[in-house]
């Protein structure tokens, strides 16, 4: 396929220098994004970028992933108001790991296909340069002028802020043109990709090309994604919405794409999944004619949720989401994970009772308002079993004697009850 096209048609395409295309089309070449290495999680705002990779690499080319190991010792001015805290080696080199762990789910780094993805740390290039070095050999070429002329360094020495710009943010543009150089000379890379608020640094690594080996290289961004409402695309109530599983359950993560509106649905999926544009085109139009069917949404959240986790991971997240509508089971229930259940049941009323009550041959009805007031009287919770509307752990139980013991613990911890069809209350051993 050709790499320019399928971000065209999808959406993926914001800047581009000239013969970025043609040049793709002549020879197999490398093509790099930069990650910040901050968090030993990517999220979903690094999606897009991940995606640019998968395609160059379904395209025939070779995709690098570069963590910013040195770049993230320094922090990125870009879209930024003010400095950054810095890391250390060793919590660069973690989340280093953890961000290749997520990338290898997108990217062929094993096989023997000779444009396998590959992973770089600008750190390993950068710890034993010396300042004097660097400045004699990189700095000359690059004028103080070009640099002052970025939007990103302009914005914020136009700033209304006291903290203006430190020399470290302001030195970001060389030293990620310096890595552009590098892997132009080490790994055949002639070009680099970023959202569109990286053009400026960007163009920095192309110049430098240029001026320092007389060599031809290109610069292609994505546009920022935001929602239909204008607002940030990723960003939810609750934080990030992040791709490892231990900080963003893949039930939330489903959800997410779940919840998206029409407008959006039509728009991610092609930005988000490797499907092609007929199967596209043909799931918009099905939608367009039964929208409350939320077949887009449906689709995008079943592709995202097998492509970041797994398809055990979506099947779980699709029969937790159906115990919210009724469909759910005692079975359901059990083989439900922790975090899960805890993100299913996110917000809803929990009483804490003592590990040991349990034991005791207690009735359902004592636990329900002795000793975890879920009811405000015994009668309540018998008139409500009478009516067949009182369930346990999504089982109905009418006989007020039922002697509730360890045995109806979720995850050796919980039990659900529920009144009616949408009230539910969690009982939680301490």
């Amino acid at each position: 396929m050709n790499f320019v096209d399928e971000l065209s048609w999808r959406g993926m395409l914001h800047d581009i220098t000239p013969g970025t295309k043609a040049h793709l089309d002549k020879e197999r070449i490398a093509g790099y994004v930069g990650f910040d290495p901050s968090s030993d999680s990517l999220h979903i705002g690094h999606l897009v970028q991940v995606m640019l990779l998968k395609h160059f690499q379904r395209s025939g080319h070779t995709p690098v992933a570069l963590v910013g190991g040195a770049t993230g010792m320094i922090g990125d001015p870009s879209g930024k108001n003010s400095e950054r805290n810095l890391l250390s080696e060793d919590q660069l080199r973690n989340n280093e790991e953890g961000i290749k762990k997520q990338l290898s789910k997108f990217l062929d780094f094993e096989s023997d296909i000779p444009n396998r993805a590959l992973l770089v740390n600008n750190y390993d290039w950068m710890k034993d340069y010396s300042f004097l070095g660097f400045i004699r050999d990189i700095g000359k070429h690059i004028t103080v002028n070009y640099m002052m002329s970025k939007d990103s360094v302009k914005k914020r020495l136009g700033s209304d802020t006291k903290q203006g710009m430190s020399f470290t943010e302001f030195s970001y543009q060389l030293v990620q043109g310096y890595d552009f150089l590098t892997l132009y000379r080490d790994h055949n890379c002639k070009l680099q990709m970023g959202g569109s608020d990286q053009w400026g640094n960007i163009v920095t690594g192309t110049e430098l090309i240029r001026r320092k080996e007389d060599g031809v290289a290109f610069a292609l961004t994505s546009p920022l994604i935001t929602k239909s409402d204008g607002t940030k695309f990723g960003k939810t109530e609750s934080g990030n919405v992040w791709l490892d599983p231990e900080k963003t359950s893949p039930y939330k993560f489903y959800q997410f794409w779940l919840n998206v509106s029409d407008e959006d649905a039509a728009k991610y999926i092609r930005i988000f999944t490797v499907l092609g544009k007929e199967e596209i085109e043909s799931l918009v139009k099905e939608h367009q004619n039964a929208p409350h069917a939320r077949l887009l949404q449906k689709k995008l959240a079943s592709e995202m949720t097998i492509m970041v986790h797994s398809e055990e991971a979506l099947n779980a997240s699709v029969e937790a989401s159906d115990i919210l509508f009724g469909k759910g089971t005692t079975e359901s229930l059990h083989r439900m994970d922790e975090n899960t259940f805890l993100s299913v049941f996110e917000g809803v009323p929990t009483y804490d009772i003592e590990p040991g009550v349990l034991k005791e041959n207690v009735n359902v009805v004592d636990l329900c308002v002795d000793m975890a007031p879920v009811f405000g009287s015994k009668g309540e919770i018998r008139r409500l079993m009478k009516g067949g509307g009182f369930s346990v752990n999504k089982k109905k139980v009418n006989d007020p004697e039922t002697v509730i013991d360890p045995s109806y613990l979720l995850n050796d911890k919980y039990i659900l009850i529920q009144k009616g069809k949408k009230n539910y209350f969690v009982i939680r051993l301490k």
